[in-house]
This record gives structure tokens, sequence and C-alpha cells, in this order.
């Protein structure tokens, strides 16, 4: 990454931890009712032809510090990030000066075709070395720095040279980008690849995590297997929150976003989960304090 790219400040962070994410569904009970809420987060690409979509996005940009987290740059794909999309995510950025921007750990893209999903990615050198040129030409256009989000997995490659948070913490320390770690996603990985997910979340630097995603997953049963499925579409369940208290423990105070993408409630049901959120950040915070003084 080049050296002005960290040169622009970061306005508008936020007062309060938690956030939630803004979907179409809740955009005027936002501006009319202003939840006690610390941010919001939206995907930029839900508002790259302007419209209706943006003039919404500027309203409850008026009251809420904004994160823009993408889904379409295709960041380990072996082409480069396409020059257009990345010119839309710029003007975004321009326009709406969000505190944070980030992406993924996957790739969506390749040639003409565009898939609908976020796919995994072998973690190898060689991925590595390709996911780190296209976050520099990104954080380079960008002239700041952006996060990725560790994924939501079904299957794994023979081919791994290392394991996922080892390739996290590699790709953020040799990009200079940061780490938006989902421990839902964690949660999901752990039970569909049968591994500890508290090791997983020890493993991350602390000093590498710009933001947390919570969210809620569904149990889907097929003839050979049960798997656990990153769906968005309910509460957080209780596993999750215990890992999310451990990852407050760990990492202090970030960001934290609660996503929910489908069947929608209503917005007191979103507001009451990043409540939630809110306070296990406030208690570990205070044990973290406490804990101190001990020592």
């Amino acid at each position: 990454m080049g050296s002005d790219s960290r040169s622009r400040p970061i306005a508008g962070r936020p007062l309060r931890s938690a956030g939630i994410g803004l979907r179409a569904a809740h955009y005027e009970d936002v501006v009319e009712q202003r939840p006690g809420v610390g941010w919001l987060e939206v995907h930029p690409e839900n508002y790259f032809g302007g419209g209706l979509p943006r003039r919404h996005l500027h309203q409850a940009r008026e009251h809420y510090p904004l994160s823009l987290h993408a889904v379409g740059l295709s960041l380990g794909s072996t082409e480069a990030v396409d020059a257009a999309h990345l010119g839309q995510l710029k003007e975004l950025v321009d326009l709406f000066d969000p505190f944070l921007v980030s992406d993924h750990v996957s790739w969506s893209a390749s040639g003409n075709a565009h898939f609908p999903d976020l796919l995994p990615l072998p973690y190898t050198g060689e991925t590595l070395e390709r996911l780190i040129a296209n976050l520099d030409r990104v954080q380079n256009v960008l002239q700041r720095q952006i996060l990725v989000e560790n994924p939501s997995t079904y299957v794994s490659y023979a081919i791994d040279e290392m394991v996922e948070s080892e390739f996290m913490n590699e790709v953020a320390c040799a990009s200079g980008c940061g780490i938006l770690l989902d421990v839902n996603n964690v949660f999901v990985q752990s039970y569909n690849h049968s591994f500890d997910p508290f090791e997983y979340v020890a493993r991350i630097r602390p000093d590498l995590v710009g933001e947390i995603h919570l969210a809620g997953h569904t149990e889907r049963s097929f003839d050979d297997a049960t798997l656990l499925i990153d769906t968005h579409n309910r509460h957080v369940g209780p596993e999750v929150w215990a890992l999310y208290e451990f990852a407050c423990e760990r990492f202090g105070e970030v960001p934290s976003l609660v996503e929910w993408d489908s069947d929608i409630p209503d917005l007191g049901v979103l507001v009451a989960e990043s409540d939630k959120a809110q306070e296990i950040v406030e208690r570990s915070l205070v044990g973290g304090v406490s804990a101190g003084a001990a020592d």
C-alpha cells in the first residue's frame, strides 16, 4: 500500500460502539425515530445508481456515522479489481465520508462471470499475494485503509497451507488493511469444520481488528450431514453472543454491528440486538479496568 493511503482523516467515528445495518425497510423509521444506535452500515453497491436510495442514505448520514461494507470488489479474484466498480465505490466514499470501509476475503467474479455469492479461497501463499495486490490497489485509489472480513464457508481446500486465522493476520500485516472479525462466521465455520472458535479468535492479533460483526445463522440437515448456514435472518444465537463477549475482552472497544439481511424484523427488534451488544462491550470494559486495577 502506498505511503499516503491512510493520510485522510476518518470522520464521524461513533460515540457508541454498537451499530446496525441500514436496510430499505427501515429507511423512514431510522430518520423519523432516530434510535439510539451508534452508527449505520450499508452495502455501497445498493447506492451506485443514485436516485431515491442515495437520497435516503444522505438523510440517515445527517444523524449517524456511516460504514460502507462492500460485497462486490472480489478481492480474491485472479484478475485485478474492476476499475468501474472501484470508481463507484470511491465516489460514495468521497460523498459520504464513512468512518469505515470494508469488503471480504473471498472472490465473486471471474472474467465476465459474476456470482451472487462470496466464494471461499484456498489459504496459500499464491492466494495471499493476489489478495494483497488487490488490496493495495483499492487502498491506493480510496486513499485510506479498508477492512477485510473473514468468510463463512461450507467447504475447505486440501491445498491449504495455513489456517484461516493465520491467513487473516498475514493479509492485514502485509497489506496494511485491518480485519473485520465476523464472530458469527467464526462460529458457523467452527461447527462446519470442527475446530474451536475461541482458539480462532485468540489467534487474531488485537491491533489488527477494526470492526466486529454479529448475525443469526440457520441449522440445515442434509442426507449425510448437518451444516450451519450464515443466513442473517434471525436473532444472534447464544453461542455467538458468548464468542462475542470473549472477543470484546480480547479486542476492547471495537465498532460492532448486528447484521439482519432477510426476514427483516421491526426496527425495534434490531435495535434491541444492538443494545445487547453495547451492554456486552460496556461490561467487558468494566471488567478490563477491574482486572487492570487488581494487577
